[in-house]
């Protein structure tokens, strides 16, 4: 009887082993502008559903993109809609759902200031083409009377990477300066004396240790960071603060807009009143035919990611959440997938 328990016994935990390792494990990839977001998320939703394991890495929205189109991830993480060329190497059409919305900052260390500093889009455009090259310059000065702007040399930190962020922020820079179009992407050519670093927590990283730096990042790593980070004017001359309020209104009235591009639509520059005016989606792209188990994994995930529990949860850390008449199309194109 001994020996037949321990028979059982083992006979028993070889199909649990075999039933754990033959569970899905969905991988993704990209965006660190949502990598904060999706951690939380994969988080929270495991402790939900322990079925499966979902893992995501941030790399940059170009790199988690192109490892989609390789195959080596399950869905990618993007700031940036596919490009039409990138759309044409895809095994079949790639769905963009919003997860997500998002500001990226134009944040300083600029020692003494007593405000934040106030900066508007042609302003930033110099900054950043290398055309302003100190502080205390006339047209900074003219924004900030009440400030006394240092005599300080302007470094400016950007991107390495293949990134949405860089994306989002050089499309926004395209329509408010004509030295920017046609110059804009996810990656840049920057003028001989930037700073590059990977990723958004990088580009934190650059700013934070250089006095006089100044660069873009997704709000989150300048909350989390400390940095302090400008008030930028938008289209109805506001200077405006980066926060989920903000976004959310540059977002208002867009559903028709998002079903006619399927949802890949750009909220930078908005005319809105009191919107932010660096605002953006984030994508989760993800195949709209999969093999059966592991896309129901992906849907399963995608749907509770656009559910009232998880928006609250990007809310919670400063990202902005999805509008419920876009989510609820997002939802409708999620049920879509066909599972082969």
């Amino acid at each position: 009887m001994h020996r037949f328990l321990i028979t059982l016994l083992t006979v028993l935990g070889l199909f649990s082993s075999i039933n754990a390792s033959a569970a899905p494990s969905i991988n993704g990839a990209g965006s660190t502008f949502a990598e904060p977001i999706y951690t939380r998320w994969m988080s929270d939703f495991q402790k939900k559903d322990g079925t499966t394991q979902y893992n995501y890495q941030g790399i940059g929205s170009g790199a988690g993109i192109r490892q989609l189109l390789e195959g080596t991830v399950d869905f990618a993480g993007s700031d940036d809609p596919m490009s039409e060329k990138d759309a044409a190497k895809a095994k079949s059409e790639v769905l963009h759902i919003p997860v997500a919305m998002g500001a990226v900052v134009v944040s300083y260390n600029v020692p003494g200031l007593k405000k934040p500093l106030r900066l508007s889009g042609p302003v930033i455009a110099k900054i950043f083409n290398g055309g302003i090259k100190k502080w205390n310059d006339a047209e900074i000065a003219k924004l900030n009377p009440s400030e006394k702007m240092p005599d300080l040399a302007i470094t400016v930190a950007t991107r390495a990477d293949g990134s949405g962020t860089t994306a989002v922020f050089t499309e926004y820079l395209a329509k408010v300066s004509p030295d920017w179009v046609g110059k804009n992407g996810k990656t840049v050519n920057w003028f001989i004396g930037s700073l590059g670093a990977k990723g958004n927590a990088g580009v934190a990283g650059l700013i934070s240790q250089n006095p006089g730096a100044v660069g873009y990042v997704e709000l989150l790593y300048a909350t989390e960071n400390k940095l302090a980070f400008a008030l930028v004017e938008n289209k109805k001359n506001q200077f405006v603060e980066a926060s989920a309020k903000s976004v959310m209104v540059a977002a208002e009235g867009l559903q028709k807009e998002a079903l006619e591009k399927k949802f890949k639509i750009s909220l930078t520059d908005s005319d809105r009143k009191g919107a932010y005016p660096i605002s953006s989606f984030t994508w989760m792209l993800i195949y709209s035919q999969m093999p059966k188990e592991k896309g129901q994994a992906i849907e399963k995930f995608a749907k509770w990611v656009l559910s009232e529990e998880a928006q609250k949860t990007a809310l919670s850390v400063h990202y902005a959440p999805v509008p419920k008449d876009i989510r609820a199309a997002a939802l409708k194109a999620i049920g879509e997938i066909k599972l082969n």
